[in-house]
């Protein structure tokens, strides 16, 4: 891999031209699925600097992909409609965050040299290919910079273990938490996490410090609490270190991918063809016909474990 090791966050002291301004505001997975676009993006200005807009928390993550120069914070949740800066000329605009308009007319503002996008006309924006809505995510980025000139690998998801050394060492993370607004019952994690334990995994739970759920699963006898425990930085160290990871469709699973670590993901109504992990036999996808996630049964985690443990193909 080709870049620097650390990101310089770009700050009200700081006013300088911007070689490439590459938008991608959102959370872990989002980023992870980015950094095969970011390395093509890399390859394609090779000499130039590469900022990145992205939320300030995920800097220690950003660094691990070795693609980035400079982070401009920016929480995306908050909207698309306050101005980006502080930075001076922009020479090309990357964005890589959606289909726009909002995003695009963020990027224009900036008055850009160069604006690298899907087309879009209602944001007066009619250059690039066409978005489509079924590709994965993954794809999708990789598709955009090859259209304008660049190529990019959609296998290249790896990232750099941390220096922080894990919590953890070969333990199975179950992480019941993430942003989807369908989780799989709590109830059924603990079950998961119970027979795991009895089977001899070294288990520990990861969430943020105020979900309820999953300091629920950490109070099964026999396992580990990291909840609340992890920043961005500590849970990629512990993922990378992992044995198995069991999680819904969220940024624990991305980084399973990205540390080639065996994986058990859930899905809801999300298709895992959009967001789902490659298709390895260590990542094994569990998403009912119905689409629902309650139809998911903990002997179905447990069955999917043994098979990316052991290599099976995919179910």
């Amino acid at each position: 891999m080709t870049g620097v090791t650390g990101v310089h966050t770009v700050n009200d002291d700081t006013v300088n031209d911007v070689d490439v301004l590459v938008l991608r505001a959102l959370g872990i997975g989002d980023f992870c699925t980015g950094v095969p676009a970011l390395r093509g993006l890399r390859t394609r200005f090779a000499g130039e600097r590469i900022t990145l807009v992205a939320p300030d928390w995920l800097r220690p993550l950003v660094g691990l992909a070795d693609a980035v120069d400079d982070l401009l914070p920016l929480d995306a949740r908050a909207g698309l409609t306050e101005p980006l800066g502080p930075i001076g000329e922009v020479g090309v605009a990357v964005n890589l965050h959606g289909r726009g308009p909002e995003s695009h007319r963020l990027l224009l503002a900036t008055r850009p040299s160069r604006l690298l996008a899907y087309a879009c006309p209602a944001a007066g924006f009619h250059d690039g290919p066409r978005y489509a809505s079924d590709e994965h995510e993954v794809e999708r980025w990789c598709r955009l910079v090859t259209w304008y000139g660049g190529s990019a690998d959609p296998g290249d998801l790896a990232l750099r273990v941390p220096a922080e050394p894990p919590l953890a060492e070969g333990a199975t993370v179950v992480h019941p938490g993430g942003r989807s607004s369908v989780r799989w019952p709590v109830g059924r994690y603990a079950e998961v996490a119970r027979t795991l334990v009895a089977l001899g995994h070294d288990v520990v739970v990861t969430g943020s410090a105020d979900d309820h759920d999953a300091h629920s699963v950490g109070d099964v006898p026999g396992v580990r609490n990291l909840v609340g425990r992890t920043g961005v930085a500590e849970l990629a160290a512990l993922v990378a270190a992992a044995r198995l990871v069991v999680s819904g469709d969220t940024g624990v699973a991305h980084l399973a991918s990205a540390y080639a670590v065996p994986s058990v993901v859930l899905f809801d109504a999300m298709d895992p063809r959009r967001w789902g992990p490659p298709r390895l036999p260590r990542h094994q996808v569990l998403r009912h016909s119905s689409g629902r996630i309650t139809a998911v049964h903990p002997a179905d985690v447990v069955t999917a474990a043994d098979r990316a443990l052991s290599g099976a193909r995919p179910s």
